[in-house]
């Protein structure tokens, strides 16, 4: 094994090689069509993947650390980006063959918002992993305003009808409002939206035919984008007043003292789809057979860390530790993938399923997931325009790639290292989880019906509505 450390990479080197055909997906009778994939070469086995040092990007680390990519032929290079567009940027352009990215990712990209590129994921990193923060100020305000539990301590979680009686008090003060999210097509900034707009604030529209791509339109909270590592530090300076971000960058203004976070994404939307392994459809095309062996490493990297009730979390927490990947203190980092969460110095509470990385079938690629995301684009104007129920469906297929993850999945059953019961019924899955009920508004979600969701709303574009 070889450290780069001017380079913030590592690398190593490549054992047996492993290949498949891939076909294209075909949903029929409600269940998807799996074809039959056989063995064959690794198209190309020297690899570079891109990641943003957040703890979610620990699934690669693993693959690496842990000799599943060397299982199946590939000689990989782990190198962190500068922030979320740069890394898409160099996907798009070849620089990297794949990389840790936003859920949204693909998806804007494959839609033209922003870059324009067909961009396509075939395993779902993990779920949940977010949290919202607010700075010491702000928290002391709330406090004045929330109810508390037996222990006298802040009843968890907090709804945003408690933030919107402070954001109130800034308007009377005649002081703008301001959080921070890591990009626009992130989860964090959909999350945020949902839970400000659940406690009755307006966080704003896009209008980007017109040329706003900020997103204010309308708001009583401004939003605006900060890169992960950089959220503790530009709210500790007053530019912002709180934000949403991957761990470990929420327990780290605990940490230092300088805020306090009021809500995690588990409890805003249980369960909810949180990074993705993306690469363009291009390079798919090119290296079917290296994608394929590229996912099965990346299947084995999750049940390892979920295996056994999360027995492994400590020594995962102490690999990305490392400054060559999250490079953020070993206490702050284990502190969510643990199992727990500090919400302010002292009030650590359980909270198991913070990080989901294979359980509930984490890394499937749900179509309804995708759909999720492309919701929440047209409520709050990046889709522009009214689209019907089958256009959510055709994106969804075309940047959801179901028919690689699960030739990926039978192969590793073929060769005994993991079980069929450890992945959905390939034979039977739809692509579509059941309705969901566990959001913090009380909304349910059914992603066979995208219209009918968007128009379940009190805040947000509706039907036919674009913003004026």
């Amino acid at each position: 094994m070889k450290r780069d450390s001017m380079r913030n990479t590592w690398t190593r080197v490549a054992g047996k090689h492993v290949r498949v055909t891939l076909a294209s997906v075909a949903v029929a009778a409600g269940a998807i069509a799996m074809p039959a994939f056989a063995k064959g070469e690794i198209e190309k086995p020297d690899l570079k993947f891109g990641f943003i040092k957040l703890t979610d990007m620990v699934p690669l680390a693993v693959a690496y650390e842990k000799g599943y990519f060397e299982d199946e032929g590939l000689y990989v290079t782990l190198e962190a980006q500068a922030n979320w567009k740069v890394l898409l940027d160099r996907v798009i352009s070849g620089e990297l063959d794949g990389a840790h990215m936003l859920a949204g990712q693909p998806i804007g990209a494959t839609i033209g918002y922003g870059t324009k590129a067909d961009v396509i994921t075939a395993f779902s990193m993990d779920l949940n992993g977010n949290g919202i923060t607010v700075s010491n100020a702000v928290m002391e305000r709330l406090k004045t305003k929330l109810p508390k539990d037996d222990d006298g301590k802040p009843l968890h979680p907090v709804k945003a009808e408690y933030l919107k009686a402070v954001v109130d008090e800034y308007k009377k003060e005649g002081k703008p409002f301001k959080m921070g999210m890591v990009f626009p097509v992130s989860t964090h900034n959909y999350e945020l939206r949902y839970w400000l707009a659940s406690g009755g604030l307006n966080p704003g529209y896009y209008a980007p035919a017109k040329g706003d791509t900020a997103g204010t339109i309308g708001a009583d909270v401004l939003l605006s984008v900060t890169p992960p590592p950089q959220m503790p530090a530009t709210m500790e300076a007053g530019t912002i007043d709180g934000y949403c971000v991957g761990e470990p960058w929420n327990q780290q203004a605990v940490f230092k003292g300088i805020g306090a976070p009021v809500i995690t994404d588990y409890e805003i939307q249980k369960n909810n789809p949180e990074k993705v392994f993306g690469v363009t459809k291009a390079w798919h095309d090119k290296h079917p057979n290296t994608h394929k062996a590229v996912v099965k490493a990346l299947i084995r990297a999750g049940y390892w860390l979920d295996a056994e009730n999360n027995k492994n979390r400590k020594e995962a927490a102490k690999m990305i530790s490392a400054s060559n990947y999250v490079g953020a203190d070993y206490k702050v980092i284990a502190n969510s993938m643990t199992g727990t969460f500090e919400y302010e110095k002292g009030d650590v509470r359980q909270v198991p399923d913070f990080n989901v990385f294979f359980r509930y079938n984490a890394t499937y690629p749900y179509y309804s997931d995708a759909i999720w995301y492309l919701t929440q684009m047209r409520r709050w104007g990046q889709i522009a325009e009214y689209k019907p129920d089958a256009w959510y469906m055709e994106i969804a297929k075309k940047v959801y790639r179901p028919d690689v993850y699960a030739a990926a999945a039978k192969e590793l059953i073929a060769e005994g290292k993991m079980k069929a019961s450890d992945f959905p019924d390939f034979d039977k899955e739809t692509g579509f989880k059941p309705p969901q009920k566990d959001f913090i508004d009380g909304v349910v979600y059914d992603g066979s019906k995208p219209n009918a969701y968007i128009d379940s709303f009190k805040i947000g574009l509706k039907g036919k509505d674009t913003v004026k």
